[in-house]
């Protein structure tokens, strides 16, 4: 069996600034089961379903969950910081 160390790292938030989070491309591996890289250009999350609901979780244009989108994170004085997913994903 194969260990992992995990850190969770928590960030402060600021009372001052309001964050807004948006995920945008797809960016799922669709051709990985076959040694390939293919993604669907899905161009922005469009959640199923309303918030709260698991249909909030999984994309309406390309199925995908939203874990497979460019999160990107905004601030009131613009962006704070853009991540990339990892789940899934081959670069």
């Amino acid at each position: 069996m194969r260990k992992c160390q995990v850190v969770v790292r928590r960030e402060e938030p600021s009372r001052s600034s309001i964050r807004t989070v948006k995920y945008r491309e797809c960016q799922k591996n669709h051709a990985a089961g076959i040694g390939g890289y293919a993604v669907d250009g899905c161009r922005e999350f469009m959640a199923c379903g309303e918030e709260g609901t698991s249909g909030a979780l999984n994309c309406a244009a390309c199925g995908c969950h939203r874990n497979f989108h460019r999160k990107q994170v905004e601030t009131e004085g613009g962006y704070d910081r853009t991540s990339s997913s990892s789940s899934g994903t081959s670069k």
